[in-house]
């Protein structure tokens, strides 16, 4: 898993999440102002700030760039295996901790997120610190200091998801509390929280922010409780629903190359211990209750499943512990269907020759852990042939990603903005015409002043109307007056905008075009 650190510089950052958290954290480093998260200079509120904090840090230590725009998520996933190791050793054994590393270190999800710029490990990775700290808390042979040690350890981490993506760090463990109290029988768990010293270091670490950030912009609370939240949840206007199915069905490749044992595993939870903390019956919980409330949600995206993961390789570690042999070989199985598969459409696919060559990589990858598993598990050595799935898994996962980076390279437009840098002062006005084009921004090192366009932009150019351009008509006035100064200007747009602002007679030219977007100049 540490080797996911030397290929955070494999790919381009891929827009739009990947630009806009980097650009977040890159404004935030050079303004100083570590308390109101802005976007492009403007306003930005949609999520609380402990990613932009750290990538942040990250520029700071180790300088502006993709990897290190990554490093959090990074160090992140590696810190989430960690934890399912030590957790999955005290509370299930050693060996079941060890399996349940190497699968969570390995499913297709969790390595790709590891991998990617965006919010959702980081909240995934703090809910799975609260989620492991109560398990080795609530163990019936922990001492009242362990218990309150390990308490403080989980409030401390809810506080964190909280400030990693919101109202969730705290709703989907509460929520799960409950059910498990009343599921279980173990009514006693919520005596056993440490609520008195437990709540004030969650309201130290979590509140300040909160505070300071509502002082300093008092439109902030109604927009991330109100809109950010209960909107998201209960309405579709962010575009993002899908049928309840959804994230069953996403289930089956994200939880590659385990699937295949994860219904068992989460069925074996269901067997009670009267009198008893459960914790495998807790684990089930937290992955259905999870997987339940986002089916529910409006709002739906890849990502939001990532804090299941940590509870299923728990439960697919302790499963596979006592697996019989035809379960073991069944994986290996799938894997090799898997890497066939790959095979055929990485040597029959029309596409660009180093995009065929990582996914005929990642199917032979897939293909030798298939067979090295097979045979491990045949002499009798589990853990070897669990190795063997995990590493080809993560193999799979990392050649799979770099074959994506011709697409992001084109999407991002990286090549035409660090092109465009050095033409640029910090007066030189670049305009982004009828959207906006995350990384660009980032590769520039320059912000955009928007022309008729909001989408995510809009609640924070209604507080700063100032910082965008609302009509084409004032764009183009502006450009005009510029241009007949002979004053250099840029714009990005896509080309059905660049016909048209020349059918109107804009004197402009094109200074560089990429796969989706023109950058255009005075004439």
């Amino acid at each position: 898993m540490v080797a996911s650190l030397l290929v955070l510089n494999v790919r381009t950052l891929l827009p739009p999440d990947e630009g806009r958290y980097a650009e977040m954290a890159r404004e935030m480093l050079l303004s100083g102002d570590w308390i109101t998260t802005r976007l492009n200079g403007i306003k930005y509120f949609e999520k609380p700030p402990l990613h932009t904090w750290m990538s942040a840090l990250s520029f700071a230590v180790f300088g502006i760039g993709d990897w290190q725009a990554r490093l959090w998520n990074g160090v992140a996933g590696i810190f989430g295996v960690l934890m399912v190791a030590y957790t999955g050793t005290r509370v299930f054994g050693g060996r079941a901790g060890a399996y349940a590393a190497m699968v969570l270190a390995s499913m297709v999800f969790w390595v790709g997120a590891s991998q990617f710029n965006s919010l959702d490990l980081g909240v995934a990775v703090t809910m799975a610190a609260a989620l492991c700290a109560l398990l080795i808390a609530q163990q019936d042979d922990a001492t009242v200091a362990q218990r309150r040690c390990w308490m403080l350890v989980c409030w401390a981490a809810m506080a964190l998801s909280l400030l990693a993506k919101g109202l969730i760090g705290i709703v989907l463990p509460g929520g799960v509390l409950v059910l498990y109290a009343l599921l279980s029988g173990d009514r006693g768990i919520l005596r056993r929280l440490h609520i008195g010293v437990g709540l004030p270091l969650f309201l130290l670490i979590a509140l300040p922010w909160f505070l300071l950030v509502a002082a300093r912009n008092p439109e902030q609370p109604a927009f991330f409780f109100i809109h950010e939240h209960w909107d998201r949840f209960f309405l579709k206007e962010h575009h993002r629903e899908g049928p309840w199915y959804y994230f069953l069905v996403l289930l089956l490749p994200a939880a590659t190359p385990w699937i295949a044992i994860a219904p068992a595993s989460v069925a074996a939870a269901r067997h009670r211990l009267p009198g008893r903390f459960q914790p495998a019956i807790l684990l089930a919980i937290w992955i259905i209750f999870i997987l339940v409330f986002f089916s529910y949600s409006s709002s739906k995206l890849p990502g939001y499943m990532l804090p299941v993961f940590p509870a299923l390789a728990l439960l697919i570690g302790r499963q596979l512990e006592s697996a019989s042999r035809d379960t073991a070989l069944a994986l290996a199985v799938l894997l090799a269907v898997i890497g066939t598969a790959g095979l055929c459409g990485a040597l029959f696919a029309p596409g660009v020759d180093s995009v065929r060559h990582l996914l005929l990589g990642a199917s032979l990858a897939a293909l030798l852990g298939a067979g090295m598993a097979w045979a491990a598990e045949w002499r009798g050595m589990r853990t070897a042939a669990i190795l063997s799935l995990a590493c080809s898994g993560w193999a799979l996962t990392q050649l799979s990603l770099a074959a994506t980076e011709p697409y992001g390279r084109g999407e991002a437009g990286a090549a035409m903005a660090k092109a465009l840098r050095p033409e640029l002062t910090p007066s030189t006005p670049v305009y982004s015409v009828g959207a906006y084009e995350q990384s660009m921004t980032f590769y520039m090192a320059h912000k955009v002043i928007t022309v008729a366009y909001t989408d995510e932009l809009a609640f924070g150019l209604q507080q700063e109307p100032q910082l965008g351009i609302p009509t084409l008509e004032e764009f183009m006035a502006r450009w005009r007056a510029r241009a007949a100064q002979g004053q250099p200007q840029y714009a990005i747009m896509r080309p059905a905008m660049y016909r048209e602002l020349r059918q109107r007679q804009l004197p402009m030219r094109v200074h560089a075009s990429g796969e989706r977007v023109l950058i255009v100049a005075s004439l």
